[in-house]
């Protein structure tokens, strides 16, 4: 594979789970505790989210040299507050319900930390093309974290998925999930359970490859076989 096809691919995908912003970076925390007290409310912020995300990074990706340093960040907050009225007058026209389940958090993508952090560190620095692989990667990964979030809180408070009953017969569902706390417990537990997993993996990685991450003692035993 071209090196320019491992940079692509690698954009693409570092959203999802090396650099998830919600379950690793721990960004855009208001919203996926707030609106995750359904599955079909997380999708719903991902993809609004996304819209807005890829909008911006194109945008901003177009005009980097042509805006002056001094001024970059209110050309940003405009571009992505033009994105975010576009994303809220679609979801009030079209999708009405998803629109009022959603409530105030739409106007506030405006000021997700996960958007502006892109137009900042990744759209004003490369190309059109990369900054929509990482806007897509991005706000694919904000919506995969949203969609977890949202059908363990669905699951264990409600009984239901996407509206759809599941354990009606198996045990009587725990509201305090879909209420404040059990957001913080979600996030948590779901954070935790990434962070063990990765964890895992190193390990795993280490033992096929007989690597102790032992830094010191790899230099050591280079500097010797060179001399």
């Amino acid at each position: 594979m071209a090196k320019s096809s491992k940079k692509a691919l690698s954009v693409l995908t570092n959203g999802f789970i090396k650099e998830n912003p919600v379950l690793k970076l721990v960004l855009g925390t208001c919203p996926s505790l707030a609106v995750t007290t359904m599955a079909r409310n997380g999708i719903g912020m991902g993809i609004a989210t996304t819209f807005v995300l890829l909008g911006s990074n194109i945008v901003i990706s177009l005009i980097r040299k042509i805006v002056p340093d001094r001024v970059r960040i209110p050309v940003f907050i405009t571009v992505i507050a033009g994105f975010t009225t576009i994303v809220g007058m679609l979801l009030h026209a079209y999708l009405p319900d998803i629109y009022k389940e959603l409530g105030i958090y739409i106007p506030l993508i405006v000021v997700n930390c996960i958007i502006f952090a892109r137009a900042e560190m990744f759209a004003c620095k490369n190309s059109v093309g990369m900054s929509i692989l990482d806007a897509i990667g991005m706000g694919g990964g904000f919506t995969l974290a949203l969609l977890i979030i949202g059908s363990v809180r669905e699951i264990l408070g409600a009984g239901t998925w996407m509206g759809i009953p599941l354990t009606k017969d198996l045990f009587d569902p725990a509201i305090i999930m879909i209420l404040p706390p059990g957001g913080f417990l979600a996030f948590g537990f779901v954070v935790a359970a990434i962070q063990k997993f990765s964890v895992l993996k190193i390990k795993n990685k280490e033992i096929a490859t007989g690597c102790g991450m032992n830094c010191a003692g790899c230099a050591a035993g280079n500097n010797g076989g060179d001399r």
